[in-house]
């Protein structure tokens, strides 16, 4: 008599851990670059345990998903070309941007605030003058331009105000302005700026002004046609940053 045993199948998990084997992490490249003059997200050429805000909150990530590579990073681009990259599909993720309804038009946002910046402005450390709110700004401007990081979305509270701007390539090139005088304020995010105003090459030469004009969060941005898996992943891994108190920890080393 001729006995029929059903025979065994097995899923490469199962064979695995008859094995006696981990399952592999899939291996997943996630396409980035970093930030040219935007030394608070990324310092390149900072000490090693200050590699920016936003290059620490990458690693974290990275750490938090394992089989997440992201390649890409010995490029610096300045933010309008970023921008370009994420609409064209050419990048997949960046570490960090601000929303707008114009850029929501081209890339995606992971759902989870990475950081909140500030609005502030700088002024010569003898200038007397309070700016309280935009319409004093808008009225200054009538005799020196504002002056505001180029491609910044910070800029759009001040057009609606109707303050006149003037466009700089960075914040260090917006205090070389500043003191000799071609402008009386720049306008910017408070992160950014205080890594150079409190700088001990400038001698004390500019204070912040008393307002806090607007807050924003900085978010994790992706291109449109990421697939819905690796966004998840992404903001899975954020979302374990958050809990586990490692996000609040990086902004506490930067601020």
């Amino acid at each position: 008599m001729m006995v029929h045993r059903p025979q065994a199948r097995y899923g490469l998990g199962a064979l695995a851990v008859w094995l006696g084997l981990a399952t592999p992490v899939l291996a997943l490249d996630v396409r980035t670059v970093q930030q040219a003059s935007a030394s608070v997200k990324y310092d390149a050429g900072g000490p090693p345990d200050r590699p920016g805000l936003c290059m620490e909150i990458l690693r974290a990530v990275a750490k938090a998903a394992p089989g997440l590579t992201f390649t890409g990073l010995d490029e610096q681009v300045p933010l309008k070309r970023v921008e370009r990259l994420l609409a064209e599909g050419r990048i997949d993720a960046f570490f960090c941007l601000l929303k707008s309804p114009e850029r929501e038009k081209h890339w995606r946002y992971a759902p989870v605030p990475l950081y909140v910046i500030r609005h502030v402005v700088v002024q010569r450390a003898d200038d007397a003058r309070q700016v309280r709110t935009l319409q004093d700004l808008a009225t200054t401007s009538r005799r020196k331009p504002v002056l505001i990081m180029r491609g910044t979305a910070l800029a759009r509270p001040l057009v609606a105000a109707g303050v006149a701007l003037a466009e700089v390539g960075s914040e260090r090139e917006a205090l070389d302005m500043l003191r000799i005088g071609r402008a009386d304020f720049v306008y910017g995010q408070d992160l950014q700026l205080r890594r150079h105003v409190n700088d001990p090459r400038q001698h004390g030469g500019f204070r912040f002004g008393g307002t806090i004009f607007q807050e924003e969060p900085q978010y994790l941005a992706l291109r449109a046609g990421l697939p819905a898996s690796l966004e998840e992943k992404l903001t899975d891994a954020l979302r374990r940053l958050e809990r586990d108190g490692t996000l609040r920890q990086l902004i506490d080393k930067y601020r």
